[in-house]
């Protein structure tokens, strides 16, 4: 298991240690194959993707060109595997039956399309109970699921639950929710979760000293399961410990700093979990692309807290 170091030490040190997957979420603008090509020549181990437009509920067809490029990339020796995120479009909490309904087909079709281009993790924003009570929310958004799963019961697919930073009345705030949506589906051996280091930290997670990173992954460990941990979105925070204010900013500059990810990084039980960057686009003042700058300060934190050789996930 994963030692504790006294409060004030990050929990790191030692070298010669093995590499994370680590990658962006990219535009797949020009092509599904183009977010491959980009995360490559940044040099990260995976990436994160829409498999549609994320701003329409209509999906176009996949052009077959696309998805065989598509496929050539993500063969790349040690590349993988990659990640999609749903739409924000989808709502599986909302008490409006039309959005709710729009909501299961788009998250059916996602699953597909992810299928066909050997995606494994769908990750997945719980939803917002619009203004509803959160119990009635929770139920919804389980029987939801229940439902997407039961028309797709051979894709090898698994929905990731996102944590979230609790604005307004959106759910997946805790780890308690988490479980009580994930528990209500009718096959809840096949959804898991995705944890955002920004997101947690929103919602009141203090995850900057070792003992309060441990403090969460035991609780993760008693509510989820931490074999359920599937992705972690490695962002830091322009808000403050539980502000509820979803503001990324890129490694180390933001309110989290490097301890947090001193923390994960030294976590052998998430060694060959994606971890993928959502931070601000664009180029530093040196004309850097910052998902590269990124992807840098967490090697360069890797070299220092990274895990032991052997991998201690849980089982499955």
């Amino acid at each position: 298991m994963f030692a504790v170091k006294g409060a004030a030490e990050p929990a790191c040190g030692g070298t010669n240690r093995p590499r994370h997957r680590f990658g962006a979420h990219l535009s797949i603008a020009g092509g599904m194959h183009r977010a491959l090509e980009k995360a490559l020549h940044l040099h990260c181990d995976t990436v994160q993707v829409f498999v549609k437009n994320q701003r329409q509920w209509r999906a176009a067809p996949l052009d077959p060109a696309d998805v065989a490029h598509w496929h050539e990339l993500r063969d790349t020796p040690g590349f993988g595997p990659p990640v999609a995120h749903a739409t924000y479009l989808i709502n599986l909490a909302s008490p409006r039956r039309t959005l709710a309904a729009l909501s299961e087909r788009a998250l059916t079709e996602e699953m597909r399309r992810c299928a066909v281009l050997a995606i494994p993790y769908l990750v997945l924003h719980p939803g917002s109970a619009v203004g509803s009570a959160r119990k009635p929310a929770i139920t919804r958004v389980a029987r939801a699921l229940s439902r997407v799963l039961a028309r797709s019961p051979q894709l090898p697919i698994m929905p990731l639950l996102e944590t979230t930073a609790g604005q307004g009345s959106t759910l997946g705030d805790t780890f308690e929710e988490l479980a009580e949506i994930i528990d209500r589906v009718e096959s809840p051996q096949r959804v898991g979760v995705c944890v955002d280091t920004c997101h947690v930290f929103a919602a009141g997670y203090d995850i900057r000293r070792p003992d309060r990173y441990q403090a969460l992954t035991d609780l993760a460990a008693r509510t989820v399961g931490l074999a359920r941990i599937r992705c972690w979105h490695v962002n830091d925070s322009r808000a403050e410990c539980g502000a509820h204010l979803d503001r990324h900013e890129h490694i180390g500059r933001g309110r989290l700093g490097r301890a947090a990810f001193e923390n994960l990084l030294a976590d052998p039980r998430f060694f060959d979990v994606p971890m993928i960057l959502e931070t601000p686009k664009g180029v530093d003042r040196a004309g850097r692309d910052w998902d590269r700058v990124n992807v840098r300060r967490l090697r360069d934190i890797e070299r220092r807290c990274g895990p032991p050789r052997a991998s201690q996930r849980p089982p499955v």
